[in-house]
């Protein structure tokens, strides 16, 4: 844990140091975007903090190819570049779409590059699935499956960054949840190490967020832009993969399995998906409503879920935090739920169902009832 940890303070400081110095090279060099039509904020900020972020990310990675408890996922180096030189191809697309607003073929062909990067030379793919037994794929079924995942999550996180603070704040959550969860996997599948792929990812991404949200909660400072947006999309879905694609819920405590066999079966793929839930179904929802309109699904408009709150009367820090807290009550009632299939813990995973029924209960009516007017907000990002 203690490598997790340093991992963790050692990415954080460094995108920290990097996004200041990033804010202040973009505001001396004026390196920001106009205001466009669909923007609310009245002063042109910085969109380049996710090139901040993704150097971060790279250190991170470069010290754990010289510490030799990270020795076990340097073991296929091939791995490792191919996701790195995928998350530097998205961050170059999405800096260039930052400055100079490209068009969204482009994006999505970039997109759908990266991802092939990751599931070709990369040979990290969706294997098997736990769904009417263990099933598995022909291997371009599972590439096909791979890069589709990559690209939805990608766009699911890009999507929802439109406020001051959200991505970085709900990406936070949802990797201390997930970095939680696949911690507490490796342990209970009885494993000689305590290291994964999937959990260092998780602990480089919460350390890049720390390090990022102060400049960028509100007022914020610096953008992470699409290029820190899509970012963290791509390497969170590379380490769900890790994890959801090549595990047999079979292992994870029999004895307890014949108890609660359905929920043991699809945990493994429930929380992965769970903690970027609001991303998902934002993502969804645009989706069928720009088509329904006759537009591309990834025409910009101004009518996402924090849009909404908004048009509803909370402010834009208020809506911010209902997000945070939707999204630990959920991916949180997840893990409990896990915990409690391989604890042996009175009443088991209903621990975590009625975590789960309290806190949306909770997070619903202060959705519903906004305090007061809203402020106008003054830094949105369409997606």
């Amino acid at each position: 844990m203690k490598q997790y940890v340093f991992t963790i303070i050692f990415t954080a400081t460094v995108t920290f140091v990097l996004s200041w110095a990033v804010w202040r090279l973009s505001l001396r060099y004026r390196l920001y975007p106009g205001i466009r039509d669909r923007d609310v904020h009245t002063t042109p900020t910085p969109r380049l903090g996710g090139v901040a972020m993704f150097l971060g990310v790279l250190a991170a990675f470069a010290v754990s190819a010289q510490h030799p408890f990270f020795s076990i996922v340097w073991a296929e180096p091939a791995q490792i570049y191919a996701i790195l030189g995928a998350t530097l191809l998205i961050v170059l697309v999405g800096v260039a779409d930052d400055l100079w607003d490209l068009d969204w073929t482009i994006k999505l062909g970039a997109q759908f590059l990266a991802a092939g990067l990751i599931a070709w030379f990369g040979e990290l793919q969706i294997y098997t699935l736990p769904i009417g037994g263990m099933t598995g794929f022909s291997s371009w079924v599972s590439f096909t499956l791979t890069v589709f995942s990559i690209v939805i999550v990608m766009n699911a996180v890009n999507f929802i960054d439109g406020l001051d603070g959200l991505v970085a704040g709900v990406c936070l959550i949802a990797n201390v949840v997930f970095f939680a969860y696949s911690y507490l996997l490796v342990r209970d599948t009885g494993s000689s190490t305590y290291f994964t792929l999937a959990s260092f990812i998780a602990a480089v991404l919460i350390g890049a967020c720390v390090g990022f949200l102060p400049l960028n909660w509100s007022p914020a400072r610096l953008f992470m832009g699409d290029s820190g947006a899509l970012m963290l999309g791509l390497l969170m879905a590379c380490s769900a993969i890790a994890i959801t694609g090549q595990l047999d819920p079979a292992i994870l405590n029999p004895d307890e399995f014949g108890r609660s066999q359905l929920l043991g079966a699809f945990i493994p793929i429930l929380l992965p998906v769970v903690v970027v839930l609001l991303p998902l179904l934002d993502f969804g929802l645009a989706v069928v409503r720009r088509m329904r309109a006759g537009k591309s699904p990834f025409s910009p408009d101004r009518k996402h879920l924090h849009h909404r709150m908004l048009d509803m009367g909370h402010s834009d820090r208020g809506a911010v935090l209902i997000f945070y807290a939707w999204t630990a009550v959920v991916s949180l009632a997840v893990l409990l739920m896990y915990i409690g299939t391989q604890e042996d813990w009175p009443g088991g995973y209903l621990f975590g169902v009625v975590f789960g029924i309290v806190g949306a209960t909770a997070c619903l009516v202060v959705t519903l009832s906004p305090r007061r007017t809203r402020d106008r907000p003054r830094t949105l990002e369409d997606a």
